[in-house]
């Protein structure tokens, strides 16, 4: 079961962001998401995108009709505008664009934002307020800045990928594109624009994703001069992954006592209870009891066994399983919309519940340049102008 959202305004009151315009242009996943979220909440949300591929976001298979599944999930609420501002003329309409414009969020590599004639110092002389936020791998300063590098590259570089006499592993969640980039860049766009509307001035944010993944590494930080490992890397019994008879897996995530102590009970080991944060002979010991006590049974059997007794256990899900839990459904966090020229897209809801407003996706992910025409009638250019601009493949 999924949510299907429609067209219906009348049930949407004041958003938090109405009346806050960004244009945005970064592409991929870190910065659509960032701006993604601060659409959802009310934003207009300029996707300023080249005239030839746009957003490579759009290209990258699976592909729905024109676009990729994975473009139409976190675009949406967005509109379009495609400019070739390497071009004078279309710099100019950029700059046009700004005049208005509360914030600029873009990803390119330092230094090239610059040398488009875009970067902060060109836009804040033509409007002093604006917020620019730049989200890059290794931020604007240090011997890395000027280095590529994707998620895995970030959060190698930030030691959570490391296991101690283990391999290395790569989650299946974008660690430091969305925790590093993405949550790093709203949450300083928003406090920029507090500041911006107490005092009238903008700022400049340089976010790196690198920063972002090791500021939050707190409990790994905590032990480093006691363990190679983090206690909270499956080194404690009572905090691990377990593997039951069909070849699937519980999380144990009993750290308090309380929770070890229901946990032991449930399973008929209340031998088990004064082992709780053991390590070295009796972590060893301790681990091949609780293996053996899930290994005798299904996942299922003991997600519904340990969920009575409320000891912090639970089934580890796929993708497919986790959005049709019941937990899911019932937050409504799993959303159907259908594309005019996609058809329907599977997509998350917005991960915030306020009281004053109800989510809803008002618009589907944009087509390369779908607004140009109306976003440059707004600014002033006619028709003949646009249609000009047009024909010399400024604007598309």
């Amino acid at each position: 079961m999924y949510i299907w959202f429609s067209f219906k305004e009348e049930s949407v009151k004041q958003k938090p962001l109405k009346g806050i315009k960004i244009l945005d242009l970064t592409r991929l996943l870190p910065g659509p998401m960032c701006t993604l979220h601060l659409a959802d909440m009310g934003a207009e949300v300029l996707k300023i995108e080249d005239t030839a591929v746009g957003d490579y976001a759009r290209v990258i298979p699976p592909i729905q009709n024109k676009n990729s599944f994975f473009f139409n999930a976190v675009n949406r609420n967005k509109r379009s505008v495609a400019i070739d501002f390497t071009k004078e003329q279309g710099r100019q309409l950029f700059f046009k664009l700004a005049e208005t414009a509360d914030v600029v969020v873009e990803s390119f590599r330092p230094g090239v934002v610059k040398k488009l004639g875009i970067d902060y110092n060109s836009l804040k002389a033509i409007n002093p307020r604006l917020v620019y936020c730049s989200i890059t791998g290794y931020g604007q300063t240090g011997p890395y800045s000027d280095m590529a590098g994707h998620d895995l590259n970030f959060c190698a570089y930030a030691g959570i990928l490391d296991r101690p006499g283990q391999t290395p592993f790569i989650p299946n969640f974008q660690t430091g594109d969305i925790a590093g980039g993405t949550l790093n860049a709203a949450m300083g766009i928003l406090a920029a624009l507090v500041q911006q509307k107490m005092t009238g001035e903008g700022q400049y944010i340089d976010v790196a994703m690198l920063d972002g993944v090791l500021a939050h590494t707190t409990t790994s930080l905590a032990q480093i001069d006691i363990s190679e490992k983090s206690f909270l890397t499956g080194t404690l019994p009572c905090y691990s992954v377990y593997e039951t008879s069909d070849s699937k897996y519980m999380a144990l995530g009993a750290l308090e006592f309380k929770f070890w102590e229901r946990f032991c009970k449930a399973v008929d080991r209340a031998d088990l209870i004064p082992f709780h944060m053991v390590t070295d002979a009796a972590a060893e010991s301790t681990f091949s009891e609780v293996s053996a006590i899930f290994k005798s049974n299904t996942r299922d059997y003991w997600s519904e066994r340990l969920m009575k007794y409320d000891c912090c256990a639970s089934p580890v899900l796929s993708t497919k399983e986790a959005i049709n839990n019941e937990q899911v459904q019932a937050r409504n966090m799993v959303a159907v919309k259908n594309h005019p020229q996609e058809g329907d897209v599977k997509q998350f809801a917005l991960p915030l519940k306020f009281s004053s407003f109800q989510f809803e996706i008002e618009q589907s992910a944009p087509q390369l340049g779908q607004h140009t025409e109306e976003e440059l009638l707004k600014i002033g250019c006619s028709e003949p102008e646009i249609k000009e601009l047009r024909k010399n493949k400024i604007i598309l």
